[in-house]
């Protein structure tokens, strides 16, 4: 009933086994990546596994540096329904640079509508009311806000737009990531750890511990009146959910 849907699985030491810890406890995992050339190597590490997926990404960070990989994606995209990590970033960027993203992100989005039922996992800091109008009402996949940190009233759209949101260990302990978790329809909520990025004590999360988080979100969600009866169970209907609709 665990599950995690953003982690970097390929930037984990010995993640080999890690995967094996994973697939025997049964965590669902979505595996990003950050660029297409290195979609390769996390699809071998999934190779054969029930509960790990690898996605294929192109993080906004790097697709001003990297944008001659796009063709790189275009050929790989047929091969996983998942795809992340992907977005805009205007944190401290130069206009070159996020003109640069807004062309790798609309190719992206205008190539996993063409292909269909793609499950995103997306990143928008600094960006998020241009993330939301760029995918807009009527995308013919699924769309997960990883790490959101906008306003509240661009959650409403996003919301409004039918998008899920993932929650990782340090949203839950900012303020801002407390209103917006308390801003959110349970049911829109996915887990994620966003490891090895976030940490507890030092040491690096991985979707082992994504009960950590699940217990984080329940204490917010109680911080409301009257506090939703929410538990690991329905943490994982809303994937079930997700998934499947």
């Amino acid at each position: 009933m665990l599950f995690d849907t953003h982690f970097h699985l390929d930037l984990v030491e010995d993640n080999f086994s890690l995967v094996q810890r994973l697939e025997k406890m049964k965590i669902y995992t979505i595996a990003v990546t950050n660029l297409p050339k290195l979609f390769d190597h996390t699809e071998k590490l999934c190779k054969g596994l029930k509960y790990i997926r690898p996605a294929l990404g192109y993080h906004p960070e790097l697709a001003s540096r990297y944008k001659n990989q796009l063709p790189l994606f275009r050929n790989l995209i047929g091969r996983t329904r998942y795809i992340g990590e992907v977005g805009l970033d205007n944190l401290s960027k130069t206009p070159q640079d996020f003109n640069d993203q807004k062309e790798v992100f609309s190719s992206i989005m205008n190539l996993c509508a063409e292909d269909g039922n793609k499950i995103l996992t997306i990143h928008s800091r600094r960006a998020e009311k241009q993330v939301i109008s760029m995918i807009g009402n009527n995308f013919p996949g699924k769309i997960v806000l990883h790490w959101y940190s906008g306003s509240l009233k661009d959650l409403e759209m996003a919301l409004f737009y039918g998008f899920y949101f993932s929650i990782n260990y340090s949203m839950t302990q900012s303020v801002n990531g407390a209103k917006i978790i308390e801003a959110l329809p349970f049911e829109r909520i996915l887990l994620e750890t966003d490891g090895p990025f976030t940490m507890l004590d030092n040491v690096p999360f991985t979707p082992l511990k994504v009960e950590i988080i699940i217990n984080e979100i329940i204490r917010i969600k109680k911080n409301k009146a009257p506090a939703p009866k929410i538990d690991a169970w329905t943490f994982y209907n809303n994937f079930k959910t997700f998934l499947s609709n």
